[in-house]
């Protein structure tokens, strides 16, 4: 378990600019370095300027996704040394939306962690199964495959950067969550597979999939549990606030 807990806002491709305005209004009298958790927010990709200049004392920002390259000739990609340089602290990758719809194979995603973290991006590594594979009864073999894939190779001292996100594909934007114990016994699993393969079972581990102020202190209460991807329910400053202030 990690000695660490993490609130993750993945605000995906929502707020104007007047909304962000409204968001980062409400949350500026709050000073998050007096909570021992971790308050980390990803914006959409052309907002993360913005939210550096407003976000106050405390929150992290950082990136949605990024390109394996460091620059060259990819069209409406994002070059995760320009994201450094921005200021941008961490890089979400491999995501269920960026697999399914965008098709991100095991390899691309595997050259985007090793980049990320080379150039000292944390990285946030995202793995999950369907409803059908779970319903198949292959949720270990799913998810043990993508952590293999998707983390073969790393350099052993990039390890202290890394956090890897279950979110079952099922749960995510559903409003259905998986119990606790669901999360608990898949979080268990990731732990054991992380120590035997990567040698470090400290890795931080997060939940995503409908977490929202409701729910959050049960699946912390879990102990492999070390805290929350949010969606929804990170857009809302309010909600955010109540989120980190549950994490401790």
């Amino acid at each position: 378990m990690s000695t660490k807990r993490y609130i993750v806002g993945n605000w995906k491709m929502n707020h104007s600019l007047k909304e962000l305005d409204a968001f980062w209004s409400q949350l500026k009298s709050t000073d998050f370095t007096k909570f021992e958790s971790n308050a980390w927010i990803a914006p959409q990709g052309i907002h993360l300027s913005k939210c550096l200049e407003m976000a106050g004392s405390g929150i992290k920002l950082g990136a949605q996704n990024c390109h394996h390259k460091l620059s060259g000739a990819f069209t409406g990609e994002a070059s995760p040394s320009a994201l450094k340089d921005m200021g941008a602290e961490f890089v979400i990758i491999g995501h269920s939306e960026r697999r399914a719809i965008f098709n991100e194979s095991h390899e691309e995603l595997n050259l985007k962690v090793k980049t990320a973290l080379e150039l000292g991006l944390k990285v946030i590594f995202c793995v999950g199964e369907t409803l059908q594979e779970r319903n198949e009864g292959r949720v270990f073999a799913v998810n043990q495959n993508q952590i293999h894939q998707g983390l073969k190779g790393i350099d052993p001292s990039k390890l202290g950067s890394l956090l890897v996100a279950y979110e079952p594909v099922w749960a995510i934007g559903t409003g259905v969550t998986a119990s606790p114990e669901q999360a608990e016994e898949v979080h268990h699993f990731l732990r054991e597979l992380l120590g035997k393969f990567l040698g470090r079972n400290s890795i931080p581990l997060l939940y995503g999939g409908s977490v929202k102020p409701a729910n959050i202190k049960d699946l912390l209460s879990k102990p492999n549990i070390d805290g929350g991807l949010v969606g929804g329910a990170s857009l809302k400053a309010s909600d955010f606030l109540k989120l980190v202030e549950a994490a401790g």
